[in-house]
């Protein structure tokens, strides 16, 4: 099954200290759980990017470690660069990569913001999904006038105050922007020419702030290092605003100038379907599709065999999770695959069954996380475990009473699709809908247990009215 991980992107103000940020990235990756994928050096911006991913809680503690070893090796006071910052770690962001949502990398950013102040004294600002001002949406609204404007306005302009901590500069690890975003690919384009005023123009053009396209962010920089001018770019939404529609803008406005385009490079990691995007263009392959390259082919072949070998294993451990409730969630998303495939085969819309899926399949990590929660609670001392059992077992409790919920509409839409679809199909709608009872079967047995320990009596007759109504009855409240 689909496991949880967020993207981790943080961009720290050392760029030619290479044991430094060794040190930086060897830090990140002592956190259990933690893959560190990519590090980027730049002498020149004097900044470094490390990309790694982890689960949510595991991506949180590694930033923070990054952090503290940011915090100890930089000293923003002597810090010169191409690239603005305001901060040792200067900019935080979570992106959801697989099985978290945009509102939880919002929760981890807060978590981390907070931890940064406790733990560190390094005052944060919240930027994208996570902004508390609309202002602050966008990066460069805060990192406006840099370090050196903001150890004299915090603390006397109220405009310049944190998000998160007292309004106090760390003397020099500064303060940190922390936020949740979408995917974004730093893609820089080098110029043969040392006139920084040709880059800024092209930057102008093509950035959306300045009337140019709508997912661009971009500067002008210059290289010292190569005596050349760079336009460095964010491009936040890459579907919208392909690499090659940002390049050839470029490469033509350059030409205005009289300037030759000498490379660009990628900062960081850039999703496949980016370049396969770019083949397409520049190609013209008439029946391009992601299918007709040969390693998606055989990651399309082994990748599902895979995840299922891997979930069997892990039930069949001898662990606690996952376990039943997670069992019951996986035969609910075994169900709503079914349904899709025969709606498609018999040319009927499969929406409802996809969303359906997509329910299920996330159902299975969410209840095995809810049992890790209720072990915890019985973990702590005595004396202070009560309230810590009851939430446990309350959230233990509501997760399969919503896949039991679930798995009862479930079984009614694959009913009416047998009704709908030829009949050559009925033995896959028969398998689906003997899954949808197993699931509801099983969520059953996991919400009556868990609400045995339960002393909310309110919540545990709704609960029990659920069970006893059928899938015609709503979660609870």
């Amino acid at each position: 099954m689909e496991k949880r991980l967020v993207e981790c992107v943080p961009n720290f103000s050392e760029g030619r200290d290479e044991g430094k940020v060794r040190a930086i990235a060897g830090a990140i990756a002592s956190v259990p759980g933690v893959v560190v994928l990519d590090t980027e050096m730049d002498a020149d911006h004097h900044r470094s990017v490390i990309t790694f991913v982890a689960p949510p809680d595991a991506a949180v503690e590694a930033a923070l470690a990054g952090a503290a070893k940011a915090a100890e090796l930089i000293d923003l006071n002597s810090h010169r660069g191409a690239h603005p910052r305001i901060g040792a770690l200067d900019v935080l962001p979570f992106v959801p990569l697989s099985g978290v949502t945009m509102e939880e990398c919002v929760k981890l950013a807060e978590r981390a913001a907070a931890e940064l102040w406790k733990r560190l004294r390094i005052p944060c600002y919240l930027y994208e999904a996570a902004a508390r001002r609309p202002e602050r949406v966008q990066l460069e609204n805060i990192r406006r006038g840099q370090f050196e404007a903001l150890r004299e306005e915090m603390g006397k302009n109220p405009e310049r105050d944190p998000d998160v901590g007292e309004p106090v500069l760390h003397p020099t690890a500064g303060a940190t922007v922390v936020g949740a975003r979408k995917f974004l690919i730093a893609y820089n384009i080098l110029l043969r020419t040392s006139d920084l005023e040709v880059a800024k123009q092209i930057a102008r053009a093509v950035r959306f702030s300045s009337g140019g396209f709508r997912f661009v962010k971009a500067m002008g920089v210059a290289l010292e290092s190569r005596g050349m001018v760079q336009v460095s770019m964010n491009l936040t939404d890459f579907e919208s605003t392909p690499v090659h529609r940002v390049f050839e803008t470029v490469k033509r406005e350059a030409e205005r100038y009289g300037v030759a385009v000498a490379s660009s490079e990628i900062v960081g990691l850039i999703p496949k379907k980016a370049i396969e995007m770019t083949a397409e263009y520049y190609l013209q392959i008439e029946n391009f599709q992601p299918s007709v390259i040969l390693e998606n082919r055989l990651a399309q072949a082994m990748g599902d065999r895979g995840g299922l070998r891997e979930f069997l294993d892990a039930l069949a451990a001898p662990s606690a999770t996952p376990g039943g409730g997670s069992a019951a969630a996986a035969a609910g998303a075994m169900a709503a695959a079914l349904g899709a495939m025969a709606a498609r085969l018999a040319r009927l819309d499969a929406d409802a069954f996809e969303q359906a899926r997509a329910f299920f399949t996330e159902a299975v990590d969410r209840d095995a996380a809810a049992f890790r929660e209720v072990m915890a609670a019985y973990r702590r001392p005595k004396e202070e475990r009560g309230p810590y059992v009851e939430k446990a077992l309350r959230l233990a409790a509501e997760v399969p009473l919503e896949v039991f919920v679930r798995a009862g509409e479930l079984k009614r839409r694959l009913e009416e699709l047998k009704s709908a679809a030829p009949a050559k199909f009925g033995s896959d709608i028969a398998t689906g809908i003997a899954l949808a009872e197993a699931a509801r079967a099983g969520a059953r047995a996991n919400v009556e247990i868990n609400l045995e320990g339960l002393q909310d009596s309110d919540f545990k007759s709704q609960a029990s009215a659920i069970l006893s109504g059928g899938a015609d009855s709503g979660p609870v409240s």
